[in-house]
């Protein structure tokens, strides 16, 4: 008599050892899921649209300060030639990435 509720015990105990163990293998096949990269041409592409758009945002804003900064150098009036060209480079900039993200996809 004392055997019985001992054996349902381990019975259920062994039915919520068997449900984690479900619970625990279905978070690793979804933990694995998520962390495979995604290797296709639509990832590809928006890498290189990502880098496009931060080497336009670079460029422009360096190549603006740089060549402001010696126009500064020749000339010698202030920072007034750095202000005014970064200014430039940086409209220049953003206006490239709004042509960019404007484009229709191919």
């Amino acid at each position: 008599m004392s055997n019985e509720p001992e054996a349902q015990d381990q019975r259920g105990e062994d039915a919520r050892l068997a449900a984690l163990d479900e619970r625990i293998n279905a978070v690793r096949e979804r933990e694995e899921m998520r962390k495979t990269p995604n290797a296709g041409a639509q990832s590809d592409d928006s890498y290189r649209l990502g880098n496009r758009v931060l080497a336009e945002l670079i460029a422009g804003i360096g190549g603006g300060a740089f060549i402001g900064w010696t126009i500064d150098q020749l000339i010698g009036r202030g920072h007034w030639g750095l202000l005014v060209v970064m200014g430039l480079g940086t409209f220049a900039a953003f206006r490239n990435i709004i042509r960019i993200s404007t484009r229709r996809s191919e």
